[in-house]
């Protein structure tokens, strides 16, 4: 049941933010972030460790203040690089399931802490 709930989840993100990971706006913006932190994950340098993207497992471009049906058309949010971290497969992982922790979703579908 948690695992339909998840794939709902990212289904209703993905339709929201699609045409915006398609832009042409969106591509240029994580390949220079990319290029200007090494392409390498930014998590695993601060650790000391040494992890750069391959084809078969690229680096991803997170997005720290997630991005929401309110903020998808915000630049500010969307394309500030301050609001960025390139990680490996692995981190983001951790990441998303940090979040899933964290945060919880209502019968209205509002976002809220967990525990509140």
């Amino acid at each position: 049941m948690a695992a339909r709930d998840a794939a709902g989840r990212r289904a209703v993100h993905e339709q929201f933010a699609n045409a915006f990971y398609s832009s042409g706006a969106w591509k240029r913006c994580r390949r220079d972030y990319a290029d200007s932190v090494g392409n390498m994950c930014e998590r695993c340098r601060k650790k000391g460790l040494i992890v750069v993207g391959t084809r078969a497992r690229p680096l991803e471009v997170h997005h720290r203040i997630p991005l929401t049906l309110e903020n998808i058309g915000n630049p500010a949010v969307t394309l500030n690089w301050n609001n960025l971290e390139l990680l490996c497969k692995d981190c983001h992982e951790e990441e998303r399931q940090r979040r899933q922790q964290r945060w919880r979703v209502d019968a209205d579908g509002k976002v809220t802490a967990r525990g509140t």
